[in-house]
């Protein structure tokens, strides 16, 4: 991926130095399996998830359970570290230039529909963070908080994304933060509002599926920006595309639990399969175009 000559985001949030300690996870939307800490791997603590239909955030216990409190729409002021990444830290710079171009993607694409993109700011913190969500901890991996509309990514988990699920690379990592933006956007049209009004009272299973449906779409979205990332400003290398594809593959559900369990539950899934993820990735890379990104007609 050509990233070392973009635009840096000044929508950075550096709270490493801040973060540490363990409570209780918050809310938000993940892209998949979480960061191994305290002994428990990924692999535990997807199985976890999945078995238990449980889930380290509040705000997506409730898509799985179909009970709770509301999604919060207001922004709520958390106290945090505003601070720029040090000089010289080239992954932090890389988020950096990713986030910018997320934000050259989307800010055209919401004028052209005659909106306005409220950019989202980004969140590097190390072991825990407090967010509007709650307090979260590295396991539950990057997330979207709706609450304060940011997105929470602790670095080490791109360790995990290569060794444990083999899936390397720049674009890999640069998918996992489209993704999250991806949530941001659903936020900005006011999809994740009206999906949670729809899994009020819901029986699990469906509420499971409304939840795959809004993951797929943000896969769709990062799509959206790979195809705009690479047609207007030419940051996508050769092999660059099968590297998201491979990430997405190996993050999907039945992948995860074939991996953790030997055998899969499909009315456990929250994020869609490896298949489907990587349908709705190509199909936003392909078109470029939001109205591809319909998931709940398919």
């Amino acid at each position: 991926m050509r990233w070392k000559g973009g635009r840096r985001s000044s929508n950075i949030e550096d709270q490493r130095s801040d973060s540490g300690g363990f409570g209780r996870s918050g809310g938000g939307f993940r892209i998949g399996g979480g960061k191994k800490k305290g002994g428990i791997g990924i692999i535990v603590i997807a199985v976890i998830v999945l078995i238990m239909g449980g889930d380290p955030s509040t705000i997506l216990n409730m898509l799985l359970g179909g009970g709770g409190a509301s999604i919060p729409t207001q922004t709520q002021q958390i106290p945090n570290s505003r601070s720029s990444p040090a000089p010289n830290d080239e992954m932090a710079d890389f988020v950096s230039v990713v986030l910018a171009d997320t934000e050259d993607t989307w800010i055209p694409l919401f004028q052209q529909m005659g909106k306005q993109y409220q950019q989202p700011r980004l969140v590097l913190f190390r072991n825990s963070v407090r967010s509007a969500c709650g307090l979260a901890q590295s396991a539950m991996g990057p997330f979207y908080c709706p609450a304060d509309q940011k997105v929470y990514i602790d670095l080490s988990f791109y360790d995990e994304l290569k060794h444990a699920f083999g899936a390397p690379g720049d674009f890999a990592q640069a998918y996992v933060i489209a993704h999250e933006v991806g949530h941001h956007v659903q936020q900005q049209f006011g999809i994740l509002q009206k999906v949670h009004q729809m899994q009020q009272g819901m029986p699990k299973v469906q509420a499971n599926a409304l939840s795959v449906k809004l993951e797929l779409q943000a896969d769709c979205l990062a799509g959206i920006w790979a195809h705009h990332a690479n047609r207007v400003r030419q940051v996508v290398e050769p092999g660059d595309i099968d590297e998201a594809m491979n990430a997405a593959s190996k993050i999907g559900d039945d992948a995860i639990q074939k991996r953790s369990q030997g055998y899969v539950v499909p009315d456990s899934f929250t994020h869609g399969t490896s298949a489907q993820r990587v349908k709705w990735f190509r199909e936003g890379f392909g078109s470029g175009q939001v109205e591809s990104c319909n998931t709940f007609k398919s």
